[in-house]
């Protein structure tokens, strides 16, 4: 069905709410179709169960960071080591899902789904995190959205083209990436305090759709979901409860449920073996999330001046900490019987320079024929238009066959050491590394407080993962006043240096954009945000989470109900 039109009555119309739930979001008719009492039910239920645990998690990632910052780093655990040397195999891998060999990812909106389910790629994940900035807007439409692409429903009518959109009989299989265990829902309180997140996102979307999804996708399994930033099997396990308390709440088989886990955070890589021991039942594969990967390095060593990072563009899978990342997860997953999946092609066509595209589509070709070759069952794109280049890559090494989890088994890998994990990246640094890295950063942020958490930004898709880089290396050269060695100049970062950067960067961006957006647009405040972040005495360890306040919109609650 066509998305109904957004009613809003102030102070008339409120959520029908259990108790000790409070929904500050404004109200919507369609919202609400969503935010049933039984919906909110189950999520609040989940979060009395969970939040001691995640609490003790975050507790522990603040450990963890106390010890990096102290000069340790990040190892296998010893007491874990019966687990990674063990025989023992993740549940087998769901028919449905079985070829995963080119997957699209991007936000919830209502046209970029119907686009992505029909790209001809095996798999979209439809994403609530880093793709998506959380408004209440977008997560209640996206939720609508994605209950009316489970029952085939959706269509969306772009009034600019006079084009409907909708279902092509053979779509993509659906997966949906929550947020992370520590970003909060602000504009739903349980028991007084903001809801946890990712509990949000997974609980709505599996309340309604967890019945249809199994009987139309998942061939009696599902639904699937990809989840992100994790850095410790505890966090593994934590949502291996979920999903069993949600199998008992829906009545269906333990280890219907199957979930991809992105290893993101440099941590996570000396975990990858506990982190599937924990979702065993649960488990279809990990991911090489190879944006935030980068961005979890600098986070993790930002005490350790030693370990400063080149250029990003310099931060490629040709680095050898990088490359034993990827080779280790590929021996990892399918020594336990489940999917390695490849990293994300970022590039866009550029449709009006024929050989920069040609030269941008050769990378990603590249790229794409090394991960297969290495041993990946599939890999990410950020744009329908490069999924005939991956597609082609992967079919053309593995033929027929769905995925190379028996067939490559990279026991080379298992030489693995944590010195190869975490040996430095080569390579210099330059102003226009810079540069760049500030002009991305503000206009990452500047499009984020305006709705959009995904942008294209010089031929490049980026999102919270690459906004992240930016953020952290700035911070890092600032920090350690490093040498800009690439330039022959000498010259060294400083915070006067990068404000006059800042400066310079913005009259640029403003050339770029027109006058017209920049003056509407909120480049300004991204620009004191971006700074105030990248010059602060202490890293935060999310720029979204930082900048979170900034869109959280609470509406009145009718006092009738006080």
């Amino acid at each position: 069905m066509e998305l109904e039109t957004s009613v809003y009555r102030p102070n008339i119309a409120v959520y029908d709410s259990p108790e000790g739930v409070e929904v500050r979001g404004r109200y919507d008719q369609v919202f609400a179709k969503i935010l049933t009492r039984p919906a909110l039910e189950f999520v609040a239920d989940l979060q009395r169960e969970f939040r001691g645990h995640v609490r003790y998690a975050m507790e522990c990632r603040r450990e963890a960071k106390r010890r990096y910052n102290s000069g340790g780093v990040p190892a296998f655990d010893p007491s874990t080591k019966f687990i990674r040397d063990g025989d023992w195999v993740c549940a087998s891998v769901p028919p449905a899902v079985a070829d995963r060999r080119v997957e699209i990812t991007g936000p919830v909106e209502r046209k970029m789904i119907i686009n992505a389910l029909n790209s001809g790629a095996k798999v979209f994940m439809a994403d609530f995190e880093d793709a998506l900035s959380p408004s209440w807007e977008n997560l209640m439409r996206g939720h609508v959205n994605l209950k009316d692409a489970v029952d085939g429903s959706i269509t969306f009518h772009d009034k600019s083209r006079n084009r409907i959109y909708k279902l092509n009989d053979q779509t993509a299989k659906l997966f949906v990436r929550p947020r992370g265990w520590h970003l909060p829902e602000a504009h739903i309180l349980i028991d007084g305090e903001p809801a946890i997140g990712c509990l949000v996102d997974f609980g709505l979307y599996f309340f309604h759709n967890y019945a249809k999804f199994r009987q139309t996708q998942g061939s009696g399994f599902g639904p699937f979901f990809y989840l992100p930033k994790m850095e410790h099997s505890r966090e593994a396990k934590i949502w291996n409860s979920v999903f069993e308390r949600a199998e008992k709440m829906a009545g269906i088989e333990r280890g219907s449920i199957r979930a991809t886990v992105l290893i993101e955070t440099l941590p996570a890589v000396f975990q990858m073996n506990e982190i599937l021991y924990e979702l065993r039942d649960h488990s279809v594969g990990l991911n090489c999330g190879r944006w935030d990967y980068i961005f979890s390095y600098v986070k993790t060593f930002q005490s350790h001046p030693d370990r400063l990072l080149p250029d990003r563009v310099l931060v490629g899978m040709g680095q050898h900490f990088m490359r034993s990342y990827s080779d280790l997860l590929i021996r990892t997953c399918h020594k336990r019987g489940v999917h390695a999946m490849g990293g994300m092609a970022a590039q866009i066509p550029i449709r009006d320079d024929p050989k920069a595209n040609e030269i941008a589509l050769d990378l990603v070709r590249k790229d794409k024929l090394r991960e297969v070759r290495a041993g990946h069952d599939g890999t990410w794109a950020a744009h329908p238009g490069l999924i005939p280049i991956c597609m082609e890559a992967f079919t053309g090494h593995m033929g027929k066959t769905p995925n190379q989890i028996k067939s490559m088994k990279r026991e080379d890998a298992s030489a693995i050491t944590e010195e190869d994990l975490l040996q430095i990246p080569r390579g210099v640094r330059t102003l226009e590394g810079l540069r760049l890295n500030t002009r991305v950063g503000i206009q990452y942020l500047a499009a984020w407080l305006t709705g959009a958490g995904s942008v294209p930004l010089y031929n490049l898709m980026e999102d919270a993962a690459t906004a992240e880089i930016s953020r952290v290396q700035n911070w890092q050269w600032i920090r350690y006043g490093v040498e800009l060695d690439g330039d022959g100049l000498g010259v060294r970062v400083s915070k006067e240096l990068f404000g006059r950067v800042v400066e310079e960067e913005m009259e640029r961006i403003e050339k770029e954009v027109g006058k017209d957006k920049f003056k509407k647009g909120m480049y300004k405040e991204a620009s004191k945000m971006f700074t105030k972040q990248c010059t602060a005495s202490e890293l935060d360890d999310f720029l979204t989470l930082a900048v979170y306040n900034h869109i959280v919109a609470h509406y009145p609650i009718n006092v009738s109900r006080l």
